[in-house]
């Protein structure tokens, strides 16, 4: 490592470029029809996966969305189940059967229903609180979910009990093809800080920034003070889904030059850095033929307990 770099520089670069090369492998590879239903890549966004939940502890719950696998990758769970999911393989993190959008692991959970999942964190939030587990929970959500009115009765109920959540809006300014300045008055911040949560907000592709934020937002929620909110502008580099993308070129193109991966490998010894490379370009290489030898799901088993050990 570079003088000045932290033990840590290398372990946040690695799951950045783990979430960065599978969601690439995704996008690319979607048009071969080895995947079914849709997905939704986190592809510019994976600087706020890791560094909100390198402050996760083991026992915390995570809820996600229809824009998940960042976040899938980033708390720990398989690549291979999660290609295997991806390609209805009886392997998949839920057998196969949740796709791209459904996922559910240990204390992981992710849906597509905009704006269904934050009443989902915030009740889980109040079984924590009510058994006093001392565990925590991460709801991310996206700038669209803004515009469901279940998340703002959801945010009341979280202050009002002070349920232990933090809530991580990662604004990537688009609510899929509609420009955030079009579907949203006002202030990202000032919609939690109406409900007297407390928000920290930034705009950085910085793994470090985001994750030193984190930290003082989780270590509030542990002392049992309440909801917090941070507030991530971020840009997702790849369309919506696999292919809708009507935004600018030339738009995309400023967004790239604050691309994550590079900041955090200039914090890295140049051979070191090739090393990481190499060894995440050869994981998910594996990761995506072992799921694609992998059996099918089978239908029958839509009917019987669900026994999957990624």
């Amino acid at each position: 490592m570079i003088a000045g770099s932290s033990p840590d520089d290398v372990e946040l670069y690695r799951q950045m470029l783990r979430i960065r090369r599978f969601e690439e492998g995704v996008l690319t590879s979607f048009s071969s029809g080895i995947f079914y239903g849709t997905t939704h890549t986190y592809i510019g966004q994976e600087a706020d996966a890791v560094g909100v939940l390198a402050c996760r502890r083991e026992g915390d719950v995570v809820v996600s969305n229809h824009r998940c696998h960042g976040h899938f990758l980033a708390y720990g769970g398989s690549m291979h189940a999660l290609a295997a999911e991806l390609m209805g393989r009886a392997t998949g993190v839920t057998g196969g059967r949740g796709g791209s959008q459904h996922v559910q692991w240990k204390d992981f959970y992710a849906n597509g229903i905009l704006g269904g999942t934050i009443p989902l964190a915030v009740g889980m939030a109040l079984a924590e609180k009510s058994l006093n587990t001392g565990k925590i929970v991460f709801a991310f959500m996206g700038d669209g979910t803004l515009g469901e009115g279940v998340v703002y009765e959801s945010l009341n109920m979280a202050s009002l009990w002070s349920l232990p959540v933090l809530f991580v809006l990662e604004n990537n300014r688009y609510a899929q093809t509609t420009p955030v300045q079009l579907h949203l008055a006002g202030e990202i911040a000032d919609r939690f800080e109406s409900f007297a949560i407390p928000t920290a907000e930034a705009d950085t592709v910085d793994v470090i920034e985001i994750l030193e934020l984190a930290q003082e937002a989780v270590a509030t929620v542990r002392a049992g003070e309440g909801p917090q909110a941070l507030v991530l502008h971020t840009y997702r580099y790849g369309p919506h889904s696999k292919g809708d993308d009507t935004r600018d070129p030339e738009e995309v193109l400023r967004y790239r030059k604050r691309d994550p991966l590079p900041l955090q490998a200039e914090r890295l010894d140049p051979d070191l850095r090739q090393r990481v490379e190499v060894e995440v370009e050869t994981e998910v290489a594996e990761a995506f033929q072992r799921a694609q030898d992998d059996p099918h799901a089978d239908p029958a088993s839509l009917t019987s307990p669900l026994d999957i050990a990624p």
